[in-house]
């Protein structure tokens, strides 16, 4: 196994030449841009190291990964579709580029894609490659459709929250370092136990990405800080502010929170005041800690190396310690 930069760097070089430029040109076009403007490309490089965890040549799974991204980026042009954002990675988003019709055409076209691509692997891996993807991908839908359903709800409970983020981010994760065991054609014991690994951290990952969207450095963090705070999003930190606050504070919060969305710092300022007066940011830092430390317990269940086992543990605490 190599460390992590190198599986990246056979990502970034893979999808700088997936040749997409076909016809009809306003189909391919916007997929082949969602996938240049690149991104941190979290989970096709899970894919090709968890192909290594079990002892394959990572390259053998190039064609899993690049389906994972392909569905990622699928997911995300129909996600800022239902925002109506407009800028994805400091880019235009699709549908402000071209237009609205062609965002939902060509995401539905990177979906299909994305099968395609297991078609490279003989008929029993296939089979439970496509098995596991469809499972994910309505998952997702799953987990999507509760996020726009908790725009309009009050009584969101911490439970429902986690189901959400498990469902919208940590699934896919989960499901793109099992596809790698599945390709290395390990163990059912082992594919599982890296399917949770992946689970759990992508609920950690999501978890600090709330987390820093309140209190990361505007520097580093790579979009705008208060983001959620200005959209009025009842994410993990304002819910458990609202079940430590006082009477005063959870009036003051439920007060801020009806504000409409604007760029206004003197709510951001209150609403981050009353996440750390109520323990909320303390509460936060601690459930990201307890589901890394629940991921890193998988690498018991897993029949791998102790050194692998060191190259896993340490890429899920720089996960956990990271600021951008």
């Amino acid at each position: 196994m190599y460390a992590i930069t190198y599986y990246q760097d056979i990502v970034t070089a893979h999808f700088n030449s997936l040749a997409l430029r076909k016809e009809p040109k306003n189909l391919y076009e916007p997929i082949q841009y969602i996938l240049s403007l690149g991104g941190k490309r979290l989970r096709p490089v899970l894919t090709l190291m968890s192909a290594e965890v079990f002892d394959v040549d990572c390259q053998k799974a190039l064609a899993a990964a690049t389906a994972v991204e392909v569905f990622h980026n699928f997911s995300l042009i129909h996600d800022d579709i239902m925002d109506d954002a407009p800028l994805r990675r400091g880019n235009e988003t699709v549908h402000e580029k071209w237009n609205l019709n062609t965002g939902i055409l060509s995401g539905d076209a990177m979906l299909i894609l994305a099968y395609q691509y297991f078609e490279e692997y003989e008929p029993k891996i296939f089979r439970e490659l496509a098995k596991l993807f469809s499972k994910t991908a309505l998952e997702v839908c799953e987990g999507q459709q509760y996020d726009v359903d908790f725009e309009t709800r009050d009584d969101v409970t911490i439970a429902e929250y986690l189901k959400m983020i498990e469902c919208k981010t940590a699934v896919l994760v989960g499901a793109s370092m099992k596809m790698g065991a599945i390709v290395a054609e390990t163990s059912v014991e082992n594919a599982n136990a890296i399917y949770d690994f992946g689970l759990n951290l992508g609920i950690a990952f999501q978890l600090q990405d709330d987390y820093l969207d309140a209190f990361g450095n505007p520097e580093t963090f790579g979009k705008q800080v208060g983001g959620d705070i200005i959209e009025n999003k009842k994410t993990y930190l304002y819910l458990k502010a609202m079940e430590f606050a006082t009477a005063d504070e959870k009036e003051q919060l439920l007060h801020l929170f009806s504000i409409q969305p604007n760029e206004n710092m003197d709510k951001i300022n209150s609403v981050k005041e009353i996440f750390n007066q109520t323990g909320a940011s303390k509460a936060t830092q601690k459930a990201i800690e307890n589901y890394t430390l629940k991921a890193l317990e998988t690498l018991n269940q897993m029949n791998i190396g102790n050194d692998k086992k060191v190259i896993l543990k340490t890429f899920g605490e720089n996960l956990m310690s990271r600021n951008v």
